[in-house]
């Protein structure tokens, strides 16, 4: 694979656009601290930081066979509570931006659901993505290659034509499976492409001045 052929950078959301751990935290003990559980552990904690709600709910529920009151207490949460605990990543605007300036297309890739839309407005980025795919667009979330290959077949790509920026182990995965160019995110120990810490590293594989 050739990296001048990609015209498309695909980003994760918790832990590559924001620092959602405090806020994802708040968001589950709260929950469970209703239903009278124990808070997270922080073994549970790494588990649901890469699951969908789905998931996480029925791996913190293992004893209901019926989520629905879960899911009922939390339509009547007021998410927008904790996305002020949610950190942006530092010149994740200006990035954006400077890759559309240039040419590229930008996308999101998340297991997030319902969420993902008051997250981007809060933070003035709304407008700044060509497209954005969440777990409820794809009959197989992430670690499945569904959220990229939406993106992909949306804009008529080679699966080498995206690169995708990650910092799981599913974001690992779904990149593999879909074949795309995988950009591991403050995470030496996935099998990537490359590696970076900050975002402005992506300019730098994509030579593109800042």
């Amino acid at each position: 694979m050739n990296i001048n052929n990609i015209k498309a950078v695909v980003f994760d959301c918790d832990g590559v656009m924001f620092d959602t751990s405090m806020a994802n935290r708040m968001f589950y003990n709260h929950l469970l601290e209703y239903f009278g559980k124990d808070l997270l552990t922080d073994e549970q904690f790494l588990n649901v930081h890469m699951f969908t709600v789905e998931q996480a709910l029925k791996y913190l529920f293992p004893e209901m066979l019926d989520l629905d009151k879960v899911y009922s207490y939390i339509n009547k949460m007021e998410y927008n509570n904790f996305i002020p605990f949610m950190t942006i990543e530092p010149d994740l605007k200006k990035l954006v931006l400077n890759l559309k300036k240039n040419g590229y297309i930008t996308a999101v890739a998340t297991n997030r659901t319902n969420t993902m839309k008051a997250i981007l407005d809060v933070h003035g980025l709304l407008n700044d993505f060509d497209m954005v795919v969440t777990a409820a667009n794809v009959k197989k979330p992430k670690p499945y290659p569904d959220e990229l290959l939406k993106i992909q077949n949306k804009f008529n790509l080679k699966p080498d034509e995206i690169l995708f920026i990650g910092d799981s182990k599913y974001d690992e995965l779904a990149g593999l499976r879909a074949g795309t160019f995988f950009a591991a995110f403050k995470n030496s120990s996935l099998k990537a492409d490359f590696y970076i810490d900050n975002l402005t590293g992506i300019q730098e594989i994509l030579t593109i001045k800042t």
